[in-house]
Parts: structure tokens; C-alpha cells; sequence
């Protein structure tokens, strides 16, 4: 297990020192940042000086490492859109993000598993074919167009809720959260049901492919012979093996969440990361594009080795195989 954990500590550093050069050649192949800060009308030896204080003038491999160094640290240096430092920009946004994902994920895993053991044990049903409908919908109709359709019907046309913006928040520390507050609440459930859906679609078909997988193979046979209740092979049995994948892929998909919930939160105004990184791509913002593609690189590398630990600990056939390749 602790070689395992080794194993993986080490890809995920490379991975970042990976990522981390990517972010690092935005400032190299994206415009001239001190063209940004100091504007086009900037005199020749204020271009050289503030070159000289930012290091742009030193070697690339120098400002590589000065550039890794910060990063590792959280610093990303100044906003030129906004003039302010990027990690308290990041900081400021991630709660708004971090709690949209979560309510999104944890729709798409209550409602999504159920419905797909349900499509799965009741196959060839009305209902079971209506859900694999609805799946086929949510898989194929884009997040924007969701999104409009819900604040048209929601929002719009019956009032029920609000068409934009996180509503009321409130402190507890650093973090701002809307979710102790109603107002808060009254704001999320549309955006994150909007984000919810494809991933909801997502589980429900992947949860229905394995359990009828898994219903197929010998054990749940055996079970069967043995007289055992449907009741207790369908949820003892089925779907504790069934979970395993699918764990795998929920993981991964709460990454996708944090990563790609800029549509969602440019289509509801939602003050996340995702609407941030919006702004600053339209003012090639360099610092806050790279402080984003390194913190959303870090969330899925975070994800990842989690996973693996989870389905290491969980799945003991890994066990097996990791003593007898030692």
C-alpha cells in the first residue's frame, strides 16, 4: 500500500510539473504582460524596468523555475484585468464552484443510482424505458440550451426561483457558503440541476450496463440456487459489485464538475471560477488563466489518487494482485 501511495505521489508531481508548463507558456506565447500592464503609450526604458523588476528579462529555463517556485506556493502574481493578486481572486470564487459541484454531484448520485437499478431489474418496463428516454436527452442536449430552458420555465414563466446570482452568503472564516442560508439554496437549485444533468444521465446508464453485467455472472446464479430473496441479491450482492466501477467514474466526474461548470456559471452568473476565467480569457488575463489551469490540474490529480486509494481499499483482488507482483 505505501509503494502504491509512492507510485502514485510521484505521477501526480509530474503531472503538475507538467501542467505547470503549459500554464507557464500562456506568458511566453500569449501576449506581452507588460504590454497589459503598462498600456501601448509606455515609454522604452519603463518597458526595460518593469521587465527587470517581473524577471522576463532573465532565462527561460530561470523563469521557469522562479514560475514553479511561486506556483507551489499559491502565487500567481497580479490580476492585469483587475490589478489584484490572482490567489485572492481564486480564493475568493473556489467556495461558489466547490459548493455548485458538490450540490450538482450529490443530485446526479442520488437520483442517477437509483434510476439505474431500477432500469436495470425492471428492464423492458414503461418506466424503465422512459428513464433511458430522459438519459438519451440529457446526454444529447447542450448545458446552455438546459440551463435557458430552466430560467425560461423556472425563472420566467412560473417565478419559482431566481435566474441568477449566488443570493445571500455568509462567513464562516475564509469561506463564504450560501448553503446555510434559504436565500442561498433558492439560488443553487437551478444551476445545479442545470450541471446535474448530463452527469445524472451519465451514472444511471453506466449503473444499469453493470448491474446487468453483474447479474449475468455465476455467483448471482449460485445465489439464486441457494434460495436466497431477490431483495438480497439484488442489493447485497448486485449492486455492492456494480458500485465499484462506478466509483471510479463519480470520482472523476466531480473533477469534471469543478472543471467545466464555466458554462453553467456564465449562463446563470453564478460568481465561481468558471465565470472568472471567462472574464479573464476575454482579456487574455495571462496569471488568472494559468493560477486556473494549474488549480483545476491539481483538483483532478487530487481526485485521482483518492479514487485509486478508494478502489484499492475496496476492490480486494487489487490487494491480491499488488502481494503477488511484490
Amino acid at each position: 500500500m505505501f509503494a502504491f501511495v509512492l507510485r502514485r505521489l510521484f505521477q501526480a508531481v509530474i503531472v503538475m510539473v507538467a501542467v505547470a508548463f503549459i500554464a507557464f507558456m500562456l506568458f511566453q506565447y500569449v501576449g506581452d504582460p507588460i504590454v497589459f500592464l503598462l498600456g501601448q503609450d509606455a515609454k522604452p526604458d519603463q518597458i526595460a524596468q518593469l521587465r527587470s523588476d517581473l524577471g522576463l528579462d532573465q532565462p527561460f529555463f530561470v523563469q521557469f523555475w522562479h514560475f514553479l517556485v511561486n506556483a507551489a506556493q499559491g502565487e500567481f502574481g497580479l490580476s492585469l484585468r483587475q490589478g489584484a493578486k490572482v490567489s485572492r481572486l481564486i480564493s475568493e470564487r473556489f467556495p461558489a464552484t466547490l459548493e455548485l459541484a458538490l450540490v450538482a454531484a450529490f443530485v446526479a448520485v442520488l437520483v442517477g443510482i437509483p434510476m439505474g437499478v431500477y432500469a436495470a431489474l425492471r428492464r423492458g418496463t414503461f418506466m424503465s424505458q422512459v428513464f433511458l428516454t430522459l438519459s438519451l436527452l440529457g446526454v444529447s442536449l447542450p448545458t446552455f440550451l438546459i440551463g435557458i430552458l430552466l430560467i425560461l420555465v423556472f425563472a420566467v414563466v412560473l417565478g419559482w426561483f431566481p435566474s441568477f446570482g449566488r443570493g445571500e452568503v455568509v462567513s464562516v472564516g475564509w469561506w463564504n457558503t450560501g448553503l446555510l442560508t434559504i436565500d442561498g439554496w433558492h439560488h443553487i437549485v437551478l444551476p445545479a440541476i442545470t450541471l446535474a444533468i448530463f452527469q445524472l444521465t451519465l451514472i444511471m446508464r453506466l449503473v444499469r450496463a453493470e448491474m446487468l453485467e453483474v447479474l449475468r455472472t455465476d455467483y448471482i446464479k449460485f445465489a439464486r440456487a441457494r434460495g436466497l430473496p431477490d431483495r438480497a441479491i439484488h442489493f447485497g450482492h448486485a449492486l455492492k459489485n456494480t458500485l465499484v466501477p462506478v466509483m471510479t467514474i463519480i470520482g472523476l466526474q466531480l473533477g469534471t464538475l469543478i472543471a467545466f461548470s464555466i458554462i453553467t456559471e456564465t449562463v446563470f452568473q453564478w460568481p465561481g471560477m468558471g465565470l472568472l476565467f471567462i472574464q479573464a480569457v476575454t482579456f487574455a488575463d495571462i496569471p488568472v488563466m494559468a493560477a486556473y489551469l494549474c488549480l483545476i490540474a491539481l483538483i483532478f490529480v487530487i481526485i485521482n489518487l483518492v479514487v485509486d486509494l478508494l478502489y484499492f481499499a475496496v476492490d480486494p483482488r487489487l490487494r491480491v494482485a499488488s502481494a503477488k507482483g511484490h
